[in-house]
């Protein structure tokens, strides 16, 4: 299957058998990222989180009592 980076249109190949190319058939809201880009975002992620002035806003869990 053929996939094209969302962030640096580059065009990869990869398994049709694959959990991701399944992924991107059945759910056209998911999107594609190459590994570079993927590792780019992380890196900068990471050092965003480390400053101490930036929040990833997580869903809080619920302890519900019923």
């Amino acid at each position: 299957m053929k996939v094209k980076c969302v962030l640096c249109d580059k065009i990869e190949t990869i398994d049709d058998e694959s959990l991701k190319a399944k992924q991107l058939r059945n759910r056209p809201i998911h999107t594609y990222m190459c590994n570079t880009c993927y590792n780019r975002i992380t890196e900068k992620t990471n050092k965003r989180l480390s400053t101490g002035k930036f929040r990833l806003y997580r869903e809080r869990k619920r302890n519900e009592l019923f």
